[in-house]
C-alpha cells in the first residue's frame, strides 16, 4: 500500500498518537480521561480530519469480535456465581505437599483456567487466594505472584477465548476454535513446565523454608480462608457470596435439631402438667362445693356446678400452657424453614450443574467449529433464561468500557492504517521476516516482542499490535503457502501473549495481579517493577524460543 497524502499522513499520525498516549497513560496531566474515551477521541479525530469517512469508521468496527467477547464476559460472570472459581481455590490448598508443590498447581491451574475463561478473570479471581497461601505456607508471596500471571498469560496463548488478541486472530484468519487449539497447544504445555522450572530453580532456598510452629497451629483456619474467598471476575471486587447461606444450612439444621428435641420434650412435660393441673382443678372444685354444702347447710344446683369447674379448669389450662402454645408455632417454624432450606440448595445445586453444562456445551461447539461468536452469544443467553430472573446484576458486571475500547480502538487503527506508514514499516522488514526459514521466524518474534512492549500497559496494546500488523504477517507467508498463512497467524499469537511476560507493564494481567496483591485486605503485598523483570526476562526469552518450534499450522 502506497503512502497516503502528506496531510493525511500527518493527521492520521496526530490523531494515532493521542490515543496511544491516553491508552498508555490513562490519567495524564494535560487530558486525564482515561483509555475508554481516549479510544473514542482517536477515533473521531480520524472521522474529522477526513483520514477516514463516516462509512468506513462504521465498517471497521469488528461486530464478530465484539459479540465473542461480550458473550465470553457474560459466560464468565455466570460461573464465578456457580463457584467455579471456588473450586479452583480448593483445588489449590487440597492434599498440599509443600510450597513447591503449590507453585507447580498453580502454575498448572492458572494455564488452563486461563484457556478457558481468559487470562484477566482468572488473575483476578485467583490473586487473594495465592496470597493466603502464601501465608499459610509462610513464604514470601511474589513467587506464586509471578507463577500465577506469568502461567495466565501462556495459557491464554492456546485458545481463542483466552486473550483479546486471540479473538481477532481467529476471527481475522478464519482459524477454527479445533485447528487453534492444536496448533498453539503443545507450545502451551512445553511453556507452562518450562516456566514453571525457571521459577523453582530461581526461588528454590525460598521456597525450601520450613513453616514455624504456630503457623503450623494456623494452617487450618487459613485453608479455609483460602476456600470461601470470592470475588466478581468483571469488577475486580469482592462480592458477597451467593452459596454462603446455602452452604451454612447444614450448621443451621443440626442447631435447628437441637432445638427441636427440646421443644419436643418441654411439649410432653407440659402436656403431663397440663393433665395433673386439670385433674387437680377437678377434685378442688368438688371439695370446694362440698365444703359450701356443709357450711350452708343447701347444695348447689348441678348444672352450675358442672359450669363453674369447667371455667376453671379452662383458665388454669390457658395459664399454665400458653408458653408451650408458643413451643408448638416455634417447632412448626423450624420444620418449614427446614424444608425451604433444604429447597433452595437443591435448586442451587440444579442451577449450578445447568451452568456447568452449559459452559461445556459451548466448548463442544467451539471445538465443533462453528460460529464462535454467536456460539458465545447463545451460551449467555442460555445461562440468562436458566436463571429466571432479572440479569441486570450480572449483565452490571459485564466490562462494557471495553468493549467501547475496542470500538474506538478499531476505528483509530483503520485510519492509521489508511495512511500507509504501517504497510511501509512492514515493507522494510519484509525480507528479513519470511517464516520459511528460522532466521526469519527468529526476527518476526523479535519484532512483535518489541512492539507488544512498546505498548505496554496498554489493556489491549497486542490487540493494537495485530490489528496493525496480522493481515500483513499473513499476507507475505499466504505468498510461500496457504499453511505458512496459517503458522503465520499462529505465531502472532504465541509471541505476542508470552511477550507480555517480559516486564510488570507488558500484560493487563500482571497488571491486575499487581493491584490485586497490593490493596488485598491483610494480606497486602507490593510487588515491585524491578522483581518482576528479573524472573520476567530470562522467561519470556525461554518460552518463546521453546515454543516456536512447537507451533503447528
Amino acid at each position: 500500500m502506497a503512502m497516503a497524502a502528506t496531510v493525511k499522513v500527518v493527521l492520521g499520525s496526530i490523531a494515532f498518537g493521542i490515543f496511544w498516549v491516553l491508552a498508555v497513560f490513562p490519567a495524564v496531566p494535560f487530558l486525564p480521561v482515561g483509555r475508554t474515551a481516549g479510544s473514542l477521541l482517536g477515533a473521531m479525530l480520524m472521522v474529522l480530519f477526513r483520514v477516514i469517512t463516516p462509512d468506513q469508521a462504521y465498517a471497521a468496527i469488528d461486530l464478530p469480535i465484539l459479540g465473542l467477547l461480550f458473550g465470553t464476559m457474560v459466560v464468565s460472570v455466570y460461573l464465578e456465581r456457580a463457584d467455579m472459581f471456588k473450586y479452583l481455590g480448593k483445588l489449590l490448598a487440597w492434599k498440599s505437599l509443600g510450597a513447591k508443590d503449590l507453585l507447580c498447581r498453580i502454575c498448572i491451574i492458572s494455564a488452563l483456567s486461563s484457556a478457558l475463561f481468559t487470562n484477566d478473570t482468572t488473575c483476578v479471581v485467583l490473586t487473594e487466594f495465592v496470597l493466603k497461601i502464601a501465608r499459610q505456607n509462610n513464604v514470601p508471596p511474589h513467587p506464586f505472584l509471578l507463577a500465577l500471571a506469568s502461567s495466565a498469560n501462556i495459557g491464554s496463548a492456546a485458545t481463542p477465548i483466552g486473550n483479546p488478541q486471540n479473538l481477532v486472530i481467529a476471527v481475522q484468519s478464519n482459524i477454527s476454535f479445533g485447528k487453534f487449539l492444536i496448533g498453539v497447544l503443545p507450545a502451551m504445555l512445553v511453556g507452562v513446565v518450562v516456566n514453571s522450572v525457571i521459577l523453582l530453580c530461581m526461588y528454590w532456598q525460598l521456597l525450601s523454608v520450613e513453616k514455624d510452629e504456630e503457623d503450623a497451629a494456623l494452617e487450618v483456619v487459613a485453608e479455609e480462608d483460602v476456600t470461601s474467598h470470592r470475588f466478581s471476575p468483571a469488577t475486580m471486587s469482592h462480592s458477597t457470596s451467593l452459596n454462603s447461606q446455602a452452604s451454612n444450612l447444614p450448621f443451621d439444621a443440626m442447631n435447628n435439631s437441637g432445638r427441636l428435641d427440646n421443644l419436643r420434650s418441654r411439649m410432653s412435660y407440659s402436656e403431663n402438667e397440663i393433665h395433673s393441673v386439670s385433674s387437680i382443678g377437678h377434685e378442688s372444685t368438688g371439695n370446694s362445693s362440698t365444703l359450701m354444702e356443709a357450711n350452708n347447710g343447701s347444695a348447689v344446683p348441678q348444672k352450675e356446678q358442672n359450669i363453674s369447674e369447667r371455667k376453671y379448669s379452662r383458665n388454669m389450662m390457658s395459664c399454665n400452657s400458653s408458653p408451650h402454645v408458643n413451643d408448638l408455632a416455634n417447632v412448626a417454624s423450624v420444620q418449614l424453614g427446614e424444608k425451604e432450606g433444604l429447597m433452595q440448595r437443591y435448586n442451587r445445586i440444579l442451577w449450578k450443574t445447568c451452568v456447568y453444562l452449559v459452559t461445556i456445551g459451548m466448548l463442544i461447539a467451539l471445538l465443533m467449529g462453528l460460529n464462535m461468536s454467536w456460539t458465545a452469544i447463545t451460551a449467555a443467553l442460555a445461562l440468562v433464561v436458566l436463571d429466571f430472573k432479572d440479569a441486570r446484576p450480572s449483565l452490571e458486571k459485564v466490562s462494557y468500557s471495553l468493549l467501547i475500547f475496542f470500538c474506538g480502538m478499531f476505528i483509530t487503527v483503520d485510519g492509521f492504517n489508511k495512511t500507509g506508514i504501517p504497510s511501509a514499516l512492514w515493507d522494510f522488514m519484509e525480507p528479513y521476516s519470511q517464516i520459511d526459514r528460522v532466521s526469519g521466524i527468529a526476527v518476526l518474534a523479535v519484532v512483535i516482542l518489541v512492539l507488544s512492549n512498546l505498548a505496554s500497559n496498554v489493556p489491549t496494546g497486542e490487540v493494537n499490535l495485530v490489528l496493525l500488523l496480522g493481515a500483513r504477517v499473513a499476507a507475505s507467508a499466504h505468498a510461500i503457502s496457504p499453511a505458512d498463512e496459517s503458522k503465520a497467524w499462529l505465531i502472532l499469537a504465541w509471541v505476542s501473549t508470552v511477550a507480555g511476560n517480559l516486564s510488570l507493564l507488558g500484560s493487563a494481567a500482571n497488571l491486575i495481579v499487581c493491584e490485586q496483591a497490593r490493596r488485598a485486605p491483610a494480606f497486602g503485598y507490593n510487588l515491585s517493577f524491578w522483581r518482576h523483570l528479573v524472573f520476567g526476562v530470562p522467561s519470556t526469552v525461554i518460552v518463546t524460543a521453546i515454543g516456536l518450534p512447537l507451533i503447528r499450522s
